[in-house]
């Protein structure tokens, strides 16, 4: 199936123009950032209490979220726990677990007066804990880039390694830079969805280096540019067909899939988009300039021999 016929579509000419458009995207993206005093974190990162309640009747999860807003927990992560009438609710750090759990407790039996409720366990996150899991995801994020320059210098060349990880940092810094926007939570899921996209972007990116890599040996008198676009127009069915697929998973999970996978499923949408559109737009432009570079090296390196020559 080919969702593009024949396309000739000048990706190469405008890279210029989409060079410009995702710097302004990621200033915007660090502005925001600066002006938030960086990321709003969840409980996962920054700490807090976790509180497990029992309840002698089924309550609906976005009712115990909007009675934690109302009672000054705004941002609470409500799910349930085992069966229907427990549940887990973490808050962030306010005070000692016990103080969080009484406010719970008080919260929801002036809300649910004809429900009864138990606290079962109460726990508490540390900062410690929060710091620790923070260098976890970043160090996670460092290695998956490591072992990614590793893999392409050995099935491809180095500077497609480069160029494949120059589009997943810029793929990662728009998806922060949303977040900081939106000022919406930095969560392990939202950490666990960044390598997801770090994941599918590459895949994307393989596949165009790969079609590269097949016309560099069919068409080597072709023009590099030219080459490129092609290959870009080559696979764009495929690229397009797949992003589209992925993309109405991902939406269906944002929409109907609840609170709880709500910022994973978002992570993914502005992942998916991103990292198509960073493998036809940033990746092969990297590619194009560091042929032209290498090719301007080698013209500068014969120079000297042909003058040499020339005086003897």
């Amino acid at each position: 199936m080919q969702f593009f016929k024949t396309p000739n579509i000048n990706f190469v000419g405008a890279r210029r123009q989409a060079l410009i458009i995702s710097l302004i995207i990621i200033a915007i993206g660090i502005v925001s950032v600066i002006m938030h005093k960086g990321f709003n974190q969840s409980i996962d990162f920054a700490g807090g209490s976790l509180v497990e309640v029992r309840l002698d009747q089924p309550v609906p999860l976005q009712e115990i979220r909007d009675i934690m807003n109302e009672a000054g927990f705004s941002g609470a992560e409500v799910t349930t726990f085992g069966a229907l009438e427990e549940v887990l609710i973490k808050v962030k750090r306010i005070g000692e677990a016990a103080e969080a759990s009484e406010r719970i407790k008080e919260a929801l039996s002036s809300s649910l007066t004809d429900r009864q409720i138990e606290i079962r366990r109460t726990e508490t996150v540390g900062p410690k804990i929060g710091g620790e899991l923070r260098t976890a995801a970043f160090w996670s994020v460092i290695y998956a880039l490591i072992g990614i320059i590793v893999y392409i210098s050995w099935r491809f060349e180095f500077r497609f390694a480069i160029a494949a990880i120059i589009a997943l940092i810029h793929d990662v810094l728009i998806t922060l830079g949303f977040f900081s926007v939106t000022n919406r939570e930095i969560s392990l899921a939202v950490i666990a969805a960044i390598l997801t996209i770090v994941g599918y972007s590459l895949n994307d990116t393989i596949v165009l280096f790969d079609r590269i890599r097949e016309n560099l040996r069919v068409k080597r008198r072709e023009n590099y540019e030219q080459l490129v676009n092609s290959s870009i127009n080559e696979v764009l069915s495929r690229t397009i067909i797949t992003s589209l697929t992925t993309l109405v998973v991902v939406l269906c999970l944002a929409i109907v899939g609840g609170e709880v996978i709500r910022d994973f499923a978002l992570t993914l949408v502005v992942g998916v988009v991103i990292g198509t559109y960073s493998s036809m737009f940033i990746a092969s432009p990297v590619l194009i300039l560091w042929q032209a570079r290498r090719s301007k090296a080698k013209a500068r390196a014969k120079r000297p021999k042909k003058a040499v020559k020339a005086a003897k």
